[in-house]
């Protein structure tokens, strides 16, 4: 099986929170890889910075209509968020803000996305 078939059956196989999962796993690691980089490099940064900033607006999209069935309550505070991601983005492209707050932020999320560990199985002893 090619790569490419690989991953277009993985795609059908996941659960839409487990591609959520996997997406934020992936522009974390960008935004990792643009915290290494030089800050007055914009160009290394921007790509990484931007891809975050369009996933949150995504999402602040999404928890905006009127039809999602997310509780309210976390509907509101996925929108908060959102709407800090793109200021403090913003502050970081203007080299007032580091990138690491946005990767905590991103991290917490893929906590509460992550499946939940089932305990093994004890054995007798």
């Amino acid at each position: 099986m090619s790569l490419q078939a690989y991953q277009q059956a993985a795609k059908r196989a996941e659960n839409p929170r487990e591609t959520e999962y996997r997406l934020f796993a992936q522009v974390t690691l960008a935004l990792m890889e643009a915290a290494k980089a030089d800050p007055r490099d914009l160009g290394s940064r921007v790509d990484a910075l931007d891809w975050n900033r369009q996933v949150w607006s995504a999402l602040r999209e999404d928890c905006a209509d009127p039809g999602n069935a997310l509780p309210p309550h976390l509907r509101a505070s996925i929108i908060s968020l959102a709407i800090w991601v793109g200021r403090h983005t913003s502050a970081v492209i203007r080299r007032q803000e580091q990138v690491e707050p946005l990767i905590e932020v991103n991290r917490m999320i893929m906590q509460g996305l992550a499946p939940a560990q089932v305990p093994a199985p004890r054995t007798a002893a």
